[in-house]
This record gives structure tokens, sequence and C-alpha cells, in this order.
């Protein structure tokens, strides 16, 4: 396709190119330009591109058209609530003047208001796979008028579970109806996904799985778990702009949120056992500034679209290789520049190769800095390996059963 420079020539309505003008928006990103054609054309459709490139307003536009011209219902299906609500805040700028109206149904928000508000006749209804089951299994919403399915970051969906939910989701909806899947990467299970949910997808694929904007600058240091906390002090110190940490558990997340209070940082987390509303504090806080950190688990990495974020930090490598991918997204995004620095342990060489194989790239190995009570004996002291890096979602050979 020729290359357009502004959303003109796309096939969107006059009414939603005045919208896009006030806001600003002149320029359609890479999966814009191809995706939203596709769509307008009531074509199901597969898109991959890596995060941070645009893929709401990819998706939105062309529902928030089908809606305009021919009404029906719009669902879409988000695997965390922060994306759910990111995907509205998006999508409300253009609906509300419009007079498109929408519904947020997530977890941890009490279900009766979500009831009010399918009970004004939304035309788009933005939930979470759990959610969304509790309002089917309570008969306050019928999907059987839903003409456009979006399922988005279908893979973290898969990643996370959801696969029994979606099928239940599913066998609610009409057969005849236009499909869009968004994914960040392609592994076998989201094929297979597209093949039962979808007929004859346009596949638009921006850039291959693994792949990380080029604005976003990525080191390593290997350093022994008990002096990650010094390294992460002295990093800190030396980086001024906004920092989010990524960890595996929240226990971690509380133990280093204590630690980095104590450096007298402004501070926030996200987890799961974090209400809704302290998740939105948190989030919001770290948004307007109030809080320079940010600690989180993997159920933030595809959930925070947050502009200008200086630093990514992998306090522990992530537990599947395809998530450093989502994590360092979270810096760079939308051309902006960012870096990313990931604290492996000695004995974690390995799980740092699956992570170079999937990017295609190799990580540049930083020196480590003098730390105060870091000695060259914890440096150099041999650890038994607990690898954990995982790749494509698949079990490691050393928790399959072969019984």
């Amino acid at each position: 396709m020729e290359n357009i420079k502004n959303f003109y020539g796309l096939g969107i309505a006059p009414a939603i190119l005045d919208i896009l003008a006030k806001l600003k928006l002149t320029t359609p990103t890479p999966i814009q330009e191809q995706s939203i054609p596709i769509g307008i054309d009531g074509k199901d459709l597969m898109g991959i591109a890596q995060t941070g490139t645009g893929k709401t307003l990819a998706f939105g536009i062309p529902l928030i058209q089908y809606i305009l011209n021919k009404k029906g219902l719009g669902l879409i299906i988000a695997p965390t609530r922060e994306l759910a609500l990111q995907i509205n805040e998006a999508l409300e700028k253009i609906c509300q003047p419009l007079g498109v109206r929408t519904a947020t149904l997530i977890g941890g928000e009490p279900i009766f208001r979500q009831k009010k508000a399918i009970y004004r006749n939304p035309s788009i209804v933005i939930g979470t796979p759990g959610r969304i089951i509790d309002h089917l299994e309570q008969k306050s919403i019928y999907l059987d008028k839903v003409n456009v399915l979006v399922l988005d970051e279908a893979d973290r969906m898969l990643d996370m579970g959801f696969a029994p939910q979606l099928r239940k989701i599913n066998s609610a909806l009409p057969k005849e109806r236009q499909t869009m899947l968004f994914s960040a990467t392609m592994p076998e299970a989201i094929i297979n996904m597209a093949r039962s949910y979808m007929k004859l997808p346009v596949r638009v694929e921006i850039a291959p799985q693994g792949t990380i904007a080029k604005d976003v600058t990525q080191e390593v240091f290997f350093i022994p778990q008990e002096a990650k906390p010094k390294l992460l002090e002295k990093i800190l110190k030396e980086y001024k702009g906004s920092v989010l940490i990524f960890l595996r558990t929240k226990h971690g997340v509380s133990r280093i949120v204590s630690k980095v209070r104590s450096m007298r940082e402004t501070v926030a987390e996200i987890h799961s056992d974090r209400s809704l509303n302290q998740r939105k504090e948190a989030l919001q806080g770290f948004k307007n500034g109030k809080y320079r950190v940010l600690v989180a688990t993997d159920i933030a990495a595809r959930g925070i679209d947050v502009t200008n974020i200086e630093l990514v930090i992998n306090y522990d490598l992530p537990q599947m290789a395809e998530d450093y991918v989502h994590r360092i997204g979270r810096t760079g995004r939308a051309g902006g520049k960012g870096h990313a620095i990931s604290f492996a342990r000695p004995d974690q060489k390995r799980d740092v190769k699956v992570i170079e194989r999937l990017i295609r790239l190799t990580l540049p190995v930083a020196k480590l800095p003098d730390l105060p009570g870091v000695t060259e004996a914890m440096l150099t002291l041999p650890r038994k390996r607990i690898p954990h890096v995982r790749r494509f979602g698949r079990r490691p050979p050393w928790k399959r059963s072969h019984r």
C-alpha cells in the first residue's frame, strides 16, 4: 500500500476525521494505516504489531464507523483491567462527540454499576473475560447482537489462561460477525485461535514477533540476587526521569517498594493484590508525576500506556521470554526514546540467550559499578541454577510430568 501521510484516504468518515484533527492526530501509525481500511471493509483481521504502535485506534476507528452506519453492538475483550480502562479512555475521545455510548465490564468494580451502564444500551462494550462471563451468567447482558468482536492482546489472554473463558464467550456470540484479533506476538496458539474465531482473516504484520522499538537501548547486568538492591539504588540516583520496575511476584514488588521508599523516592505499586482503585491511583499518579517510580508484576506489562517513561528495569527476568518484549515496550512508545536495564543472576546466562534469540539482538553486558557492601566474593560465588525463562508458553522439561 502506498504510504499515507494522514488519515485521509483510508475510508474514514468525515465526522471521525474532524475529531481526529481536533485531537491533533494527523499521521496514522503503520498498523493503523494498514488495518483501518481492512476493518472498514468489514473483513476479519489479524493484526500483529509491537506494543505502543497505536493498535487501539487501528480497531477502534473501524468499530466506531460500523456502529455509526449500521448500529448493532461491538465487543472488545482485553486481558487486564488496566488495558480495558485504557481502551475505553482512548475510544471515548471519539465516541462521546458522536453520541456513541460505551460500557466497561471489569473485575474490582461493583457489578451493579456496570449493570446500570448496560441498561443504558451502550453500542460498545469493553471488558475482561471473567467479568463478561459474570454478566452472561447473571443475564445482565446478551451477546447475540454483537456485530463486531475485537480480541486485543490475544497472546496475553492465552498466557493468562483465559482460553476456556474465551470459548464460553464465543459460544454466546453470533457466527455471522466481523472479528479483529490484535496481538504483539503470533505463537501457534494464536493461529489456532484465529482458525476457530475467524473466517479467512487478512493478516497485517508490522514487525516480526520479538521486534523491539528502534529507539529503545538495552543492557544487562549479571549480578547476584543479594546485590540487586545496591545496584538499583545506584541506577535510581543516575536516572532522573520516570522509572518502571518489573518483578515476577507481588511479594517481591512489596519488598522493593519498601526499599525504594527508604531511598526517599516517590513510589507506587501495581499487582493482583491491589484493589482496582489502588491500581488506578498508582497508574494515574505515575502518569502525572506524583510517583517517579512504579513497581509492577507482569499484570502491568501490557496495561500501562504512559508516554515518556525514561527507564524500564527488569529487576527479575520475566518468566517467559516474550514478556521481555512487552515489558520494555513500556518505554520508547510512539516514537520516543527509552532505555531498558535487566538484572540477571550469574546462573541465568542461558535465560538471557533465550531472550536474545527472540529479539534477534545481543544484549550488551554492562560492567558492574562499585557497590557499597558488595564484595568480590559475592560476585563470583557460584549459585545453583534456578531456570525460569520460558519461550512461547511451553512448560519447561523439569516441570513436565512423564507419568
